[in-house]
């Protein structure tokens, strides 16, 4: 089976080649990537590395300060867009895709089309992503097909909740913020943006007034539950003749039917769980019966609802505050390496739908100094998440380089992440795909690294189809085995077996690894020595094993042995 590897890249960001870097540069100063940017050369690298799927982030239209009115395009009001370049989760029009990243912004979307038939010719899927909680607060497509009717176009605005609405309304009050609105990113005063009645706002503030830490620069979508019932809150889905009774729930479906149709092979849907699971039931059985090879990607963080969204279509979800949280901690010394057996035991009955991940353009970087400090020290996590089980992993676009995200681009300020909300060029990514003869000898050693780990995880047999064997029950206890910094597992599909020792600490591990006898009964290995290659290093060697005698191990810091032998069955 295919093991799925996911690269994240922030598409204006990517290509973009101008080193300017001016804090809160407009397009002009501080240029910007566009999709011919990324062109064979770049997608076979990404390929190479071991990628199956590129999930192109940010390419619907969204709020932007950039002015295309001459192109026929609305221009944005600079009060609620947040940057210069704009939040790309705070869309404007579901059947566009962002003039930045066009050459010709006239042609963009066969520019986009284009994009999506050279992903496939180089042999990986197209991810898209789909923002179905919230959009812009100034949403009005002027792409939409014929046919399809614009959200909230026929909207009772004097009704605060409709299953026909696809906005909720705040009747009779105008849209007053908490805070100045009166000034965009450059100072400059800007005439006063004008709402009535105010929509409520995408993080569920139900209310004319969001303050500044709201998403202030959205407007919640109506998928037919009344949160402000004099009852409490109440869901109103379906009619008694069995059809949907949210307009909104058509809407939504026809534009991931409108993307499947045009070659999208996965959909990562952010904040999946602000939606209500039936409609995602509804949507996803509407497209996968159409489409049926197209995958959903959930962004979900609350466990207790993880069974409910997969039985509710979603193929994968984000394992943030299970796996990629222990990880981190385990990274930077606040927790031992035994607790990663507990996450994945939490979630061992859906463990083929978790996504793991160390990095994504909401979470700060491995090499920035608000998580580890150092690129090196998420190797050992990497090869945990890549290899521990058959289901996905993610990286984000400069991870493989030892990206910091440390730079103060604009609105997103110095916080390890990159943004999303500026023009920018990220130099590891520019060095990484387009004058490769800049990088450092660091840069280059991390990157044959990750290509390392990713092409074992996408072409090894017993990662791919085989099972897992946690070692760290029989280790915990051991005075000779340091299981804080020490994690072991066994991998085997039919004649393929491989051992993987892995070291969080910056030191070099000697210990002595206990495998117990139902390890060899689970596994079908035979005791005994095996001539063993480190998938790693390359070296052979001859590995002894036994549920008599500890086997001796030597891991190197940072890093693991990925012990590959084969068995007579």
């Amino acid at each position: 089976m295919e093991k799925v590897i996911i690269y994240q890249m922030f598409t204006r960001l990517f290509g973009n080649q101008n080193t300017t870097r001016k804090h809160n540069g407009n397009l002009t100063e501080n240029g910007v990537g566009k999709f011919n940017d990324i062109d064979s050369a770049v997608l076979k690298r990404i390929k190479k590395l071991g990628c199956t799927h590129v999930w192109f982030t940010g390419v619907l239209r969204h709020a932007t300060a950039t002015d295309y009115s001459a192109n026929g395009i609305p221009a944005n009001h600079p009060a609620v867009v947040k940057g210069k370049a704009g939040s790309p989760y705070a869309i404007v029009d579901y059947y566009d895709v962002d003039p930045d990243m066009a050459v010709s912004v006239s042609n963009r979307m066969a520019e986009y089309e284009k994009l999506i038939e050279r992903t496939h010719k180089a042999g990986m899927k197209v991810v898209m992503d789909f923002v179905p909680n919230h959009v812009a607060r100034e949403y009005h497509s002027i792409c939409c097909p014929e046919g399809i009717q614009d959200l909230g176009a026929d909207d009772r605005k004097d009704w605060h909740f409709s299953t026909q609405n696809n906005f909720y309304y705040c009747w009779g009050q105008p849209f007053t913020p908490s805070f100045d609105l009166s000034h965009d990113s450059d100072g400059k005063a800007v005439e006063a943006y004008e709402e009535f009645p105010a929509k409520a706002t995408g993080n569920d503030v139900f209310s004319a007034s969001p303050g500044r830490n709201d998403w202030y620069e959205t407007v919640k979508l109506n998928y037919g539950i009344d949160y402000c019932d004099a009852g409490g809150r109440s869901e109103h889905f379906y009619g008694l003749n069995g059809k949907p009774l949210s307009d909104t729930w058509y809407k939504m479906t026809d534009i991931l039917l409108f993307w499947a149709a045009k070659g999208v092979d996965a959909f990562r849907c952010d904040m999946a769980e602000m939606v209500p699971a039936a409609f995602w039931k509804y949507s996803t059985n509407k497209v996968k019966r159409k489409f049926p090879e197209v995958k959903f990607i959930g962004e979900v963080y609350n466990p207790n609802q993880y069974r409910n969204y997969i039985s509710s279509g979603f193929d994968y979800l984000y394992d943030k505050v299970g796996m990629y949280d222990t990880l981190r901690a385990v990274s930077c010394g606040q927790c031992g390496a035994q607790e990663i057996t507990r996450q994945w035991q939490v979630n061992d009955d859906i463990r083929q739908h978790m996504l793991y991940f160390l990095e994504n353009h909401d979470e700060q970087r491995i090499a920035s100094d608000f998580f580890a400090g150092d690129a090196r020290k998420g190797i050992p996590a990497l090869i945990v998440s890549a290899l521990l089980q058959q289901n996905p992993f993610m990286l984000y676009a400069g991870q493989e380089f030892g990206e910091k995200g440390m730079d103060g681009e604009g609105f997103s300020g110095v916080d390890g992440r990159t943004t999303i909300f500026d023009y920018w060029c990220v130099d590891s990514l520019r060095k990484g795909y387009y004058s490769r003869k800049e990088m450092s000898k660091e840069e280059k050693a991390l990157e044959k690294v990750y290509s390392q780990v990713l092409n074992i995880a996408v072409s090894e047999k017993a990662v791919t189809d085989g099972v897992f064997y946690d070692l760290m029950y029989a280790n915990q206890q051991s005075e000779a085995y340091n299981a804080s910094k020490l994690y072991s597992f066994f991998r085997k599909e039919k004649k393929e077996a491989m051992l993987v020792v892995v070291n969080f600490s910056e030191e070099k591990q000697e210990a002595m690894l206990t495998i117990p006898a139902h390890a060899f009964e689970f596994l079908g290995i035979v005791e005994g020595e095996k001539k063993a290659v480190n998938l790693l290093s390359g070296k052979e060697t001859v590995l002894s094993l036994s549920s008599s005698a500890p086997t001796a191990v030597s891991v190197p810091p940072l890093s693991a042995i990925i012990l590959k032998f084969a068995e007579k069955k």
